[in-house]
């Protein structure tokens, strides 16, 4: 149906800048009055209306009543009917407004800034308030879909003086959602209207810092912002902030495996905890008590909460096995703030006192969609291992891409090396022109995501150049690397860009240094664990502040850290490249 509309609504708005041009400015019209009545009476009246004027106006009240009963199909097909030449100025700012918003339901953005910009807006401001409000509403909502976010945050800021009681209250809050989604760059303020307080509060609320002087930084901006209206009435997460006690953390339980198959795993997360405490320690920073539990000894979570209770314990950090991270999250509640070393499968909320930390692979599926698409591309092919640890990063990488509006133009899943020259040559629909002829692939792949471990990758990227498509963006997960430090292993990678852990990345870093003097594994592939160990220790005492502000991040040395709304920590990872045996770090953002 929204496909036979279209053509129906082009027409319309063809027909209404024809109304303009002939339409005398000398008077703004009425504006439809409808509440009383049905939309079949209002078409009725209209069919027996002697006006044609009346009768235009009629059907324009006759489509915004069924627009407001979400009725969008008929009430486009209402406007068909209505001869838009007898519109007044005012009355085609109501249906410009209309059109918008039936545009918006269809997801249409673009064609609702379109409607907007019809010229009898110029005549907005002398149209009765609820008119005023009305229109700016949509347009702000129309620029947030359309990604304008600071433009729909100016309208917003526009609107605001006319707003009173809930509405002003969340057009407020709707301010501050804007401006502080906005990314680092664009957080510039200029002048000393409202909209560059709003954005210099922003730039304080991104400043990485603690709580306290995340407060103190905020109780300045409201000092040197007096008649702002945020500085009046903080928006809600910034008062959820504020109201957090600053009852600093001094006792830390660390509850991870010392036996079983997770040991291993468990102990470098134990050591890359403890060295950070250590390095706290060493700066002079208040530290907390830590005491560490055995969780391969724990048959029920109820007697570890009770003990701990007992002992004083403020939070726990872990535990690391899956199945009792689920068995936490599946409760109402917990007795102590809970950060887990691992995710459950879940997808329903958690209690409000658990959070979950991990290196989950599909952490990395949506780093290189969010990098893919910074770098400008927009369809992509996909090769991942066969199993269910492919069809979950596959899932991952396809949701996140496609989201944001790429294509996954084709998937293999690969398994057996002899089969993946063939694999990736239908991937690539390879086909030989002709006896002796020239081969040809397929045009419409802008790069080609990748999760393989080193062995794979180091047969897959050779595999590409043999089948013509060497020159296709390779973006990886760090599961290429190996962090062997052996130049001659990623010989055949070059080319091939990978996000990874700072600590991998940055050979320099104070702690991994002091780490890998101890552990010289931290230097290779487990080192992602001693990062997120030392993490761990960096997230305790945060955890609140990440909460009332989401777009808060903690520069950790497994990633750029951020909480999102189901209480998971998620990771952004810095970019590196394979360039003829070595590695060498990618600029942010750079292609």
């Amino acid at each position: 149906m929204t496909g036979c509309l279209r053509p129906l609504i082009a027409l319309i708005m063809a027909a209404l800048l024809a109304a303009c041009a002939s339409q005398s400015a000398s008077t703004l019209g009425e504006l439809p009055r409808t509440a009383n009545a049905s939309v079949d009476q209002l078409l009725q009246q209209a069919a027996a209306s002697q006006s044609p004027e009346e009768a235009a106006l009629l059907r324009l009240g006759a489509a915004d009543k069924a627009l407001q009963e979400h009725q969008d199909a008929r009430a486009t097909q209402i406007f068909g009917d209505i001869d838009l030449s007898r519109l007044r100025p005012a009355q085609q700012v109501f249906a410009s407004t209309l059109l918008a918003e039936l545009a918006l339901n269809r997801n249409d953005p673009k064609a609702a800034l379109t409607a907007l910009g019809h010229p009898s807006l110029e005549h907005l401001g002398e149209l009765p308030m609820d008119q005023q409000i009305r229109t700016q509403t949509v347009r702000a909502r129309a620029l947030e879909a359309d990604g304008q976010t600071l433009a729909a945050a100016r309208e917003r800021i526009l609107l605001a003086p006319m707003l009173q009681g809930e509405a002003s209250k969340a057009n407020h809050e709707q301010i501050w959602a804007l401006i502080s989604s906005l990314p680092a760059n664009q957080v510039q303020p200029a002048g000393n209207d409202d909209l560059a307080g709003w954005l210099s509060l922003a730039q304080v609320v991104k400043t990485p810092s603690t709580l306290e002087q995340q407060k103190a930084a905020i109780e300045a901006w409201r000092g040197q912002h007096a008649t702002h209206p945020a500085a009046r009435e903080l928006p809600a997460p910034l008062q959820q902030l504020m109201a957090i006690t600053n009852q600093p953390v001094e006792h830390i339980a660390l509850l991870l495996p010392q036996q079983g198959p997770l040991a291993g795993v468990a102990r470098a997360l134990r050591d890359g905890f403890m060295a950070a405490y250590y390095q706290a320690s060493q700066t002079g920073q208040a530290t907390p008590s830590i005491e560490v539990y055995d969780s391969s000894r724990v048959t029920s979570m109820d007697d570890f909460y009770r003990q701990a209770q007992a002992a004083g314990i403020q939070l726990v950090v872990g535990p690391l096995e899956k199945n009792l991270v689920k068995q936490l999250s599946s409760r109402p509640q917990l007795p102590i703030t809970t950060l887990a070393l691992n995710y459950s499968d879940s997808t329903q909320p958690g209690p409000a006192q658990l959070f979950q930390f991990g290196l989950a692979a599909e952490d990395e599926a949506h780093e290189v969609a969010r990098r893919a698409r910074a770098d400008g591309l927009h369809r992509a092919a996909a090769i991942v291992p066969k199993g269910e640890f492919g069809d979950r990063v596959l899932a991952a990488f396809r949701q996140d891409w496609q989201a944001g509006g790429g294509t996954v133009v084709a998937a293999v899943q690969i398994d057996q090396p002899v089969a993946l020259a063939q694999q990736i040559a239908d991937l690539m629909q390879v086909r030989q022109t002709g006896t002796g002829g020239q081969a040809t692939r397929r045009q419409d792949v802008d790069f080609i995501y990748l999760t393989a471990t080193p062995q794979q990758a180091q047969q897959v990227k050779p595999t590409l150049n043999y089948q013509y498509a060497g020159e296709v963006p390779v973006y990886a997960t760090s599961h290429v690397y190996s962090a062997s430090g052996d130049q001659a292993q990623y010989a055949d990678l070059n080319g091939v860009r990978f996000c990874e852990t700072p600590w991998l990345l940055d050979a320099d870093n104070a702690l991994r240094q002091q780490v890998a003097k101890q552990w010289p594994q931290a230097n290779g592939s487990l080192g992602r664990l001693y990062a997120m160990g030392a993490d761990a220790y960096t997230l305790a005492p945060q955890l609140g502040q990440l909460k009332a502000l989401p777009d808060n991040r903690v520069e950790g040395l497994s990633g750029s850290l951020s909480l999102n709304s189901a209480q998971r920590i998620e990771r952004q990872l810095p970019w590196a490249q394979f360039n003829n045996g070595k590695v060498e770090r990618l600029p942010a953002g750079a292609q």
